[in-house]
């Protein structure tokens, strides 16, 4: 099993806080708001889009061949 990690505040793990700082998001706070918000990475490691939680995984999909 894996170990319940924080994903906000001053306790964020590193790759958290790291996802957040590159792509924080709209609105006033760069939180992660709910445990489905989505995080693109392309080839070279950049964090390059940030998907909110209602997001479909086909919305996705749909602009991961921009970053090949």
């Amino acid at each position: 099993m894996f170990a319940k990690i924080e994903v906000n505040g001053d306790g964020a793990a590193p790759l958290y806080q790291l996802l957040k700082t590159e792509q924080p998001g709209d609105g006033d706070s760069p939180d992660i708001t709910w445990n489905f918000e989505k995080f693109l990475i392309d080839k070279q490691g950049n964090v390059v889009r940030r998907f909110a939680p209602p997001t479909t995984p086909d919305e996705i999909a749909a602009v991961i061949p921009e970053y090949r």
